[in-house]
């Protein structure tokens, strides 16, 4: 489980600002989680406009202390993870999210309201906080597929 974080220390910032220097070095990934990249802290980072199917105008986003407030409407989609390559697997979630969370650096309070890859994307990353793989939400081996494309959920 990562650790909650206060969004306005110095060491957090710079936490933030190498997991987005991280995404933007991994073209075919729409988001990360600081425990992906050996940080034991509750940060997210991502950018699902680099998705296909994104419809999302929002640009890179890091959010410290990202907290699932609101979910409705479950389906299944295909997802993948840059910590897991060549796997990818139908995952079933919601595909309208509310988050609460903090700008790293002002400690601003946000709120993110979020729909289809973007809200896909956004609680994939809220599992990697968690200690969750996409894996631990498939229901068992045929479910999961070979990769035919490089872009993760």
């Amino acid at each position: 489980m990562a650790e909650p974080v206060d969004p306005t220390a110095p060491e957090v910032v710079a936490a933030a600002a190498d997991l987005l220097a991280t995404l933007r070095r991994a073209p075919a990934t729409t988001g990360l989680a600081a425990p992906q990249i050996g940080l034991s802290l509750r940060l997210i980072a991502f950018d699902a406009r680099r998705h296909p199917r994104s419809r999302s105008w929002a640009g890179e986003l890091v959010v410290a202390n990202p907290r699932l407030a609101g979910a409705a409407h479950w389906d299944d989609g295909r997802e993948g993870c840059a910590s897991i390559m060549g796997l990818t697997a139908d995952v079933r979630r919601a595909t309208r999210i509310t988050v609460h969370g903090h700008l790293p650096g002002t400690g601003e309070a946000v709120t993110i309201e979020a729909d289809a890859i973007e809200a896909r994307c956004i609680q994939h990353q809220l599992d990697h906080l968690d200690g969750l793989l996409f894996l631990d939400r498939v229901p068992g081996v045929l479910s999961l597929h070979r990769r035919l494309h490089t872009c993760d959920a």
